[in-house]
């Protein structure tokens, strides 16, 4: 049986209809590319600021920024007087991200935020209306609960790496949704308890966009 969560067909016809990358996403593209650096890449970026679109975002947060990929994604699409705050535990991959924020014009919508996400997090009284989860996923479910509260109906929260990643096992996070007993291991195990999370959760409805390495998309709707 194919073990591959996601088709590298979907992906690609995504790409195709993505907004057109100004010069600081590309500039992006080609140091992930060159450094092996994590990012969602174009197609979920393109649906990052469509959601942001979508809920007529003011405020966004961020659990792990690295150096601005996913936030600059969103940017164009934050209302011109919101904020979206980026956290980041590596200073100098938060100080990238001021630099591109900066050469791309969008500083002023953004706050750079250094240190823990879930510490930080509490500083912030909210609304925001679209959370990221993109950090340890050991502590995914953590992030949840910290931000849960100060997301306003109608707002959402994207968790990235939902089915594969590089620590992640695609049939180890199958087998525990499902009961199973399984020797998985901690970002595996992190990744199931955050979806049974917000499955269980009744006042969020959750998705999965099959695009990238997997994005579940919970909307609070109570």
């Amino acid at each position: 049986m194919d073990e591959t969560p996601l088709p590298e067909v979907t992906e690609q016809f995504a790409r195709t209809l993505a907004p057109e990358r100004d010069g600081i996403l590309r500039e992006m593209d080609d140091r992930a590319d060159r450094e092996g650096f994590p990012t969602v890449g174009p197609a979920v970026g393109a649906w990052l600021r469509l959601l942001a679109r979508l809920t007529d975002a003011e405020r966004v947060f961020e659990f792990g920024s690295g150096f601005g990929y996913s936030a600059y994604w969103m940017a164009p699409a934050i209302a011109a007087d919101g904020e979206i705050v980026l956290t980041e535990i590596d200073a100098d991959e938060l100080e990238s991200a001021r630099e591109y924020f900066g050469r791309g014009g969008c500083a002023g919508r953004a706050t750079f935020e250094h240190g823990d996400a879930i510490d930080i997090v509490e500083r912030y009284d909210g609304p925001f209306d679209v959370v990221l989860v993109d950090s340890e996923k050991a502590r995914y479910t953590e992030a949840f609960e910290a931000v849960r509260s100060k997301v306003p109906v109608g707002g959402v929260v994207v968790a990235d790496n939902a089915i594969e990643a590089g620590p992640l096992e695609f049939a180890d996070i199958r087998a525990l949704l499902a009961g199973e007993s399984v020797d998985a291991g901690e970002a595996s195990r992190g990744i199931a308890d955050y979806l049974a999370t917000v499955r269980a959760d009744p006042d969020f409805e959750t998705g999965l966009l099959p695009l990238g390495e997997g994005v579940a998309v919970s909307v609070r709707v109570a």
